[in-house]
């Protein structure tokens, strides 16, 4: 709870300097970081601009230090945004062996449209949750939903640090 109260209060604060203040509500502030890793620009390039025009090509790339490829981190969030969305909506989630590394490596690149597809959808689907769910439900899923976009945006820093080495990054998308 207390991660969620500093969270909640440095929300508040740069609310505070922005140009139209929004409304301060626990549901507002779940859906704005969900938003600004999904398809909203703010303070950083969300997740549907960071794979923006990327071929299953481009997105197998690795540097050959041990990076992931663009692929492999956008598969990461896909199995873990929907493994998250699963438990909330009380489903069975994926099956999970245990081993963080197979959320990378079973990136399939003919099926790189289709994971960046299933990727918006199942961000879509959190956006809808949270705007739908009771306060009940809200202060449940509230942390939850903070490290998801924590970690969401995590990945999509390397997202476009990858892009960056191989290239195919383009600084007039957000990132100099």
């Amino acid at each position: 709870m207390t991660s969620l109260l500093t969270l909640i209060v440095l929300s508040l604060s740069f609310q505070l300097y922005a140009e139209t203040p929004k409304p301060v509500t626990l549901r507002g502030i779940l859906l704005e970081q969900l938003r600004t890793t999904h398809n909203e620009k703010d303070w950083f390039v969300p997740i549907d601009v960071a794979v923006e025009g990327l071929t299953a090509e481009q997105a197998t790339w690795k540097d050959g230090s041990g990076n992931h490829s663009v692929g492999q981190l956008t598969n990461h969030l896909l199995f873990w945004n929907a493994r998250e969305l699963a438990k909330f909506k009380g489903e069975p989630p994926e099956k999970y062996s245990g081993n963080n590394d197979e959320t990378f490596n079973n990136f399939d690149a003919k099926k790189w449209d289709e994971t960046c597809k299933r990727l918006d959808a199942v961000m879509t689907e959190l956006e809808k949750l949270v705007e739908t769910a009771d306060d009940a439900k809200l202060q449940t899923i509230a942390s939850e939903i903070a490290h998801i976009r924590t970690h969401n945006a995590y990945h999509v820093g390397q997202i476009i640090f990858v892009r960056k080495l191989q290239g195919s990054w383009n600084p007039e998308k957000g990132v100099k």
